[in-house]
């Protein structure tokens, strides 16, 4: 199936410019177009999309995509580098996920405290575990 410009950057909730631009930085490198230049995505450009897509959300730069994109184009002998570069990128993720998940515990915390200080009508019932908070951040 092919897909117009527009269709695509709907579909991914990106802009045309967007698009235009991963397609000038060689992102899509089998990218068809007509006689008068108009764009056309198939359904491969769709799924090439899909990992650019998870890649810029990990933080990678579009220039390591680009690396990435000709790796594929140049097949099989560069398994092993795509295969790493999935694995630093999880990596990374997990991370990530990680320092979010003790974000979100202190936050959790944060609402139960508050929660319960409005249903006593007072942060004094929190009086004690504020101390132990305070040394907890401490130590």
């Amino acid at each position: 199936m092919e897909y117009s410009i527009g269709k695509v950057a709907k579909k991914f909730n990106l802009s045309s410019s967007t698009l235009r631009y991963y397609d000038k930085e060689g992102l899509f490198p089998n990218l068809e177009r007509s006689e008068s230049g108009i764009r056309s995505f198939s359904d491969i450009d769709l799924g090439s999309l899909k990992i650019i897509e998870c890649l810029k959300n990990t933080g990678m730069p579009i220039k390591d995509i680009k690396v990435f994109i000709d790796w594929c184009g140049e097949g099989d002998a560069t398994l092993r580098e795509r295969y790493e570069m999935f694995i630093e990128r999880k990596t990374i993720m997990d991370e990530q996920i990680a320092s979010l998940n003790k974000t979100l515990e202190v936050i959790d915390y944060k609402c139960w405290y508050y929660k319960t200080a409005l249903e006593a009508g007072t942060e004094k019932i929190h009086a004690k575990s504020n101390k132990q908070d305070t040394e907890e951040v401490i130590s």
